[in-house]
């Protein structure tokens, strides 16, 4: 059974968080997990490609084509690894989920909608650790060899220079994880990670499901999300940090300011 940790407090919701974040072997707290947040604990972890319908695995290389053509003369890149995470980045569909290093930030995206402060938020949190064990050997020799848990789009390029050949490298589907190169400050301040998966059509909550001793999900309850915004704007955890510029200025400023209900 997945494991599933209703948070009662702050303080409760923190040791969730950095739960199981000692490492022995490098006798420093570094947490083995990516996470994510949900500022609706139903919501499931559907890529924007799959979102699209059944069709996503036509059309897959249609959008990346074409957002290659009419974005090359502006930013060039050496793999289709980089495309991904700039296509990603952009707002196009593909099969890469969002991640973060960070809990704290995770635990913004659960609380920055604040529509959805009368529903229950959630921070997935998945174990790198555990879903390598799972991958295709070839990945995984090529992850000792690197001496990293998780993969950059070099060390993809190495073992799949294209989705054909990467889909192909196991009969049974697969997720890893990516850190993208720093395309601008918005990657770097988000300590973004993505996952990706062996199927565009591939649906990482029901990978999971088979899987659940590779994850575990916090549950925010609707009634501690103002007290956990309040906090994370304290801690500087906020859209003008994690958002470079002046949209990310605004969208702090107004959900700042916005009075809470009686």
């Amino acid at each position: 059974m997945p494991r599933i940790d209703v948070a009662s407090s702050w303080t409760d919701l923190s040791g969730l968080l950095f739960e199981g974040s000692w490492s022995e072997a490098l006798r420093r707290f570094r947490a083995p997990y990516a996470f994510r947040g949900s500022s609706d604990a139903r919501h499931e972890l559907a890529t924007s490609l799959s979102r699209m319908g059944p069709g996503a695995r036509e059309i897959e290389g249609d959008l990346l084509r074409n957002f290659r053509k009419y974005a090359h003369g502006r930013l060039a890149q050496d793999s289709i690894w980089n495309w991904l995470a700039l296509a990603q980045h952009h707002g196009l569909p593909t099969r890469l989920l969002d991640w973060s290093f960070s809990p704290f930030v995770a635990l913004h995206f659960a609380t920055a909608t604040m529509e959805a402060f009368d529903v229950d938020g959630a921070v997935w949190a998945v174990s790198y650790v555990e879903t390598n064990r799972l991958l295709p050997r070839e990945l995984r020799a090529l992850l000792e060899e690197e001496g990293s848990d998780v993969f950059t789009a070099e060390m993809l390029s190495r073992a799949a220079p294209t989705l054909a050949r990467f889909d192909a490298l196991s009969a049974e589907p697969f997720v890893l994880y990516y850190d993208p190169p720093s395309l601008d400050e918005r990657i770097v301040n988000q300590a973004a990670l993505f996952s990706v998966m062996s199927s565009p059509t591939a649906h990482l909550h029901e990978w999971l499901d088979a899987h659940p001793e590779a994850y575990r999900r916090i549950i925010i309850p609707a009634s501690l999300k103002w007290e956990v915004r309040d906090k994370l704007d304290q801690a500087n955890i906020t859209e003008r940090v994690l958002f470079p510029g002046l949209d990310g200025l605004s969208a702090w400023l107004r959900r700042y300011y916005t009075q809470r209900p009686e």
